[in-house]
């Protein structure tokens, strides 16, 4: 167990904890502040800020709050891009309806976060996490794109310096009503942002472009001396409250939430919905991510109800919504945060340095803020889906991603994701009908039960054996896979007796799939056939185990599928049937054969035979008895004259795998009569069995008078053993076969 850390680790680590929460501050609050004016000013110029001030807001409760809930280590939460296109959607559609009071906006944009942060508890606490990460990568792509595309249309304008209110295509074809210092700063901004990176990596490129946005700004004032006004000034953000409303906002919010009606929720919900599945996406994706970059692992659902109490306090406190951030994250933790208490340290610098400096807060130019977030949504958009288009079996995909993208910006994101994630299911669903569920197929000539067969009944069985099909399923049994093995299998449903399904591989089957394998069994009874089912697994995603489930829809009913243990079983039955009407006998019902009826032994001179009959023990053995175990000593070679032995190899748990099946003729336990060394397998009576057993003491004795008579034995026994590998061979081709 690990002792305590001395001072000088506990000083390392605090220095760490504490670098690391400063340089996840200098990321996340340029861009907190974006986001924040973005949200506002979509519904009012003017608000540029207030949304200043709940940018800020948000950045210091969502960094507190998230990691001392969550206790994950690592993760820094803040404003994000889906936070601002979803609330600045909401705000530019509230505004529209006129007649709303600043207020009133407030009151709607703090209910939306409220319920947003709550259904991310729910998420949380239902264990939902898991499930949120299984979203289509095309659909989280096209999210992400589409509010890159949302956030970028709506900076444009922004950038150019025109006046609040103008969409994109308005402000681009009227140059006139460009503000040519907002455009130098913006592009100023955007530069520097992106070329830090690539100058260095002791400041993150945010903040550099961020300060030199701002000393853009005031480099231009120089000679445009009207850029000094602070009151109706229109490129920079304007008079921001600090101090005292920083900490009163909350009960001032709280207080205004008692206007909020039951009425408002039809204007809310379905933001409200999309915010929160879109900040826990931006969530978890940011948590695979910190994985692989800490080797830990971090609990999802629990990160989402922390996620879910920040967002809930950042709105009670005035703040804008968010989630854990990727720049910020990757920035602490590669600066050495490694605890939760530096996500702590990231909040509190935010608010110190906020009442510290937040009256300059005025000065920030709206385009610096403009070009830091087109500089986010170039970097979100995901630019490898036009890769798709090369790819000729990808272009659906391509299709899928540009649907979304078009979708959330003509729509809204919520549409959006409806519209991916049905893509995304059609895709599926003609991906797995193209494919087929067939793993392999052979018929009885090719493959072959274990149970051991003498020369006559191979004869039989390679004459009628297509009489008898085998085929392994794969992957899911629903209505479009089920109808393309219905077509693959018509002919054989006309020609053959037996078809045997091997359902090992199958992962789950809808009510279709199970209603078709009903109408094979009934073409096949027809013709006096049946279908056989063999390794039904007992949990598949289904409410009960697969065989509970067919029987409960009638499939498995009198006169339905024949179901079996094992496939070799399954296969002995189809053979033992195709047999029978050849006229075979089992040899269960014959008489015990005497020595010199079994080919092991047969051309031997009457005198050797005598001599081995003389050295020979016969043994009468019961059903379920145990002949040998794997591992027990004895040299004995024992011969079936009657009944049938089984050849077992015991695995775990008290299971066993079944080797081969042994009747009237054959022999077992060659491998100790020839190298003398222990049982490498087991051996039970399946029926009441008549053995001969004849120790290799004993077949020395005799042939040591006779050479040419162990020649002829061992040359037997070598020929029995040639057939038995060739067996063996072709099972193996079979299953390798593709």
């Amino acid at each position: 167990m690990r002792g305590e850390m001395s001072s000088g680790e506990v000083r390392s680590t605090v220095r760490r904890e504490l670098w690391g929460g400063i340089a996840a501050m200098l990321v996340a609050f340029p861009s907190a502040i974006a986001f924040g004016v973005a949200i506002f000013t979509a519904a009012s110029p003017s608000l540029a800020g207030p949304g200043a001030l709940a940018g800020i807001v948000g950045a210091a409760a969502l960094g507190i709050v998230a990691p001392l809930v969550s206790r994950n280590a690592g993760f820094i939460t803040a404003p994000c891009a889906p936070a601002a296109a979803v609330m600045s959607g909401l705000a530019a559609q509230l505004a529209h309806q006129g007649h709303l009071s600043f207020g009133r906006l407030f009151v709607l944009l703090t209910v939306t976060a409220l319920v947003a942060g709550a259904l991310q508890v729910a998420y949380g606490a239902l264990r939902l996490g898991r499930i949120i990460k299984y979203i289509p990568y095309q659909v989280v792509t096209g999210y992400l794109s589409g509010v890159a595309v949302i956030i970028a249309t709506a900076q444009i304008p922004k950038l150019l310096g025109v006046r609040g209110g103008v969409t994109l295509s308005e402000a681009v074809i009227a140059p006139r009503s460009w503000s040519w210092p907002g455009i130098l700063v913006g592009l100023i901004t955007i530069a520097i942002m992106t070329a830090a990176p690539r100058l260095t990596k002791a400041v993150p490129g945010s903040i550099l472009g961020f300060a030199g946005g701002i000393g853009a700004y005031f480099a231009i004032a120089v000679v445009r001396p009207e850029l000094w006004r602070l009151e109706g000034n229109p490129l920079i953000v304007g008079p921001v409250r600090a101090g005292s409303a920083f900490f009163g906002t909350a009960s001032l919010r709280l207080g205004a939430l008692s206007t909020f009606v039951i009425a408002d929720v039809s204007l809310i919900i379905w933001a409200a919905l999309t915010l929160s599945v879109l900040l826990s996406v931006d969530t978890l994706k940011t948590g695979v991510v910190l994985d692989e970059l800490t080797r830990t692992r971090h609990n999802s659902n629990r990160e989402l109800i922390g996620q879910g109490v920040a967002n809930i306090t950042s709105a009670l406190a005035g703040g804008v919504p968010g989630a854990a951030a990727m720049g910020p994250t990757l920035i602490n933790v590669t600066s050495g945060g490694r605890s939760p208490w530096s996500g702590v340290v990231e909040g509190f610098v935010i608010v110190v340095g906020f009442l510290a400096v937040g009256q300059l807060m005025a000065w920030v130019p709206l385009a610096a803020l403009a070009g830091i977030l087109l500089v986010v949504a170039w970097r979100m958009f995901d630019r490898s889906m036009f890769r798709l288009l090369l790819v000729p079996g990808a272009r659906l995909d391509f299709v899928v991603i540009a649907a979304v993208i078009v979708v959330a910006e003509t729509v809204g994101l919520i549409q959006a994701s409806l519209v991916g994630v049905c893509l995304a299911i059609l895709l599926f669903i003609r991906n797995q009908i193209r494919g087929s569920v067939i793993l392999h197929r052979a018929d009885l000539r090719e493959m072959r039960s274990k149970h051991r067969r003498t020369p006559e009944e191979m004869r039989i069985l390679d004459d009628r054996g297509g009489d008898g099909l085998f085929v392994q399923l794969k992957g899911d049994l629903f209505f479009g896979t089920t109808d393309q093995l219905f077509t693959e299998l018509e002919r054989d449903l006309a020609e053959r007796r037996f078809i045997l399904f091997d359902l090992r591989r199958i992962e789950s089957m809808d009510y279709t799939a199970a209603h078709l394998l009903a109408q094979m069994q009934e073409r096949l009874r027809e013709r006096n056939g049946q279908l056989l089912f063999s390794g039904i697994p007992s949990t598949l995603p289904l409410p009960q185990d697969l065989d509970d489930y067919l029987r409960q829809l009638g499939v498995m009913r009198a006169g339905g599928p024949s179901v079996f243990a094992t496939r070799d079983s399954a296969l002995q039955w189809m053979e033992e049937r195709i047999l029978q009407s050849a006229g075979w006998t089992p040899p269960e019902s014959k008489p015990p054969l005497e020595l010199a009826q079994i080919e092991l032994f047969q051309g031997l001179a009457p005198e050797a035979l005598r001599d081995i009959e003389m050295s020979i023990e016969r043994r009468s053995v019961a059903a379920g008895t145990t002949i040998f175990s794997i591992g027990d000593t004895g040299d004995e070679i024992f011969i079936v004259r009657s009944g049938r032995v089984a050849i077992l190899l015991p695995l775990e748990g008290g299971q066993h795998h079944h080797l081969a099946s042994l009747a009237r003729g054959q022999f077992f336990g060659e491998m100790a009569f020839l190298d003398r060394g222990v049982r490498s397998a087991a051996a039970e009576a399946v029926t009441n069995a008549e053995l001969f057993a004849m120790p290799r003491s004993a077949f020395d004795r005799v042939t040591s008078r006779d050479r040419a008579l162990a020649s002829q034995i061992l040359e037997h026994l070598a020929l029995a053993l040639a057939a038995r590998l060739r067996i063996t061979d072709s099972e193996l081709r079979a299953l390798e076969e593709r």
